[in-house]
């Protein structure tokens, strides 16, 4: 069985499951806030928009770092499967396949709770956008903040 391979596609489907959840929390918080403007008669701030798409930007990443590790992943399988080579090789190349299985769900997850995180960011930041009109800047820092680290997870995964 190749665990790499799992662990690829598990770290785009967890991250993806993080975007998911956000982007429904952040939402939420959008259309609460656009609704409170409607009842105030005040313009509906459209940047609200950019507070609910945010954790979309997880799925990006959990995407890329698939790509990265399904190329390990195989490069793996290809030594576990050729008989020429010597039992430490294989060895080290099932011990990779492990690794990408435990790299891919910790990074997974590392995506997925910024998601949910920069959600959660992104909802205040539409409550108080909505009803202050005003902060925009300081607000989009926290979700920005959120998503550094998804980056990271990215970053240190295609690195390791």
């Amino acid at each position: 069985m190749n665990w790499g391979m799992i662990g690829a596609g598990l770290v785009m489907g967890i991250a993806a499951m993080g975007s998911a959840i956000g982007i429904g929390i952040a939402g939420q918080g959008a259309i609460g806030a656009w609704k409170r403007c409607y009842l105030n008669n005040k313009p509906a701030p459209f940047l609200l928009v950019v507070f609910a798409g945010a954790p979309l930007t997880q799925t990006i990443y959990g995407f890329l770092l698939m790509n990265s590790m399904k190329s390990k992943a195989l490069e793996n399988a290809q030594i576990i499967a050729d008989v020429s080579k010597s039992i430490s090789d294989v060895a080290a190349a099932a011990a990779n396949q492990m690794f990408l299985l435990g790299l891919g769900i910790a990074a997974g997850l590392a995506m997925c709770m910024s998601a949910v995180a920069q959600g959660k960011a992104g909802a205040a930041g539409s409550d108080a956008l909505g009803e202050t009109g005003k902060g925009f800047t300081n607000y989009i820092m926290v979700v920005g903040l959120c998503e550094t680290v998804a980056l990271f997870a990215m970053v240190f995964g295609m690195i390791a």
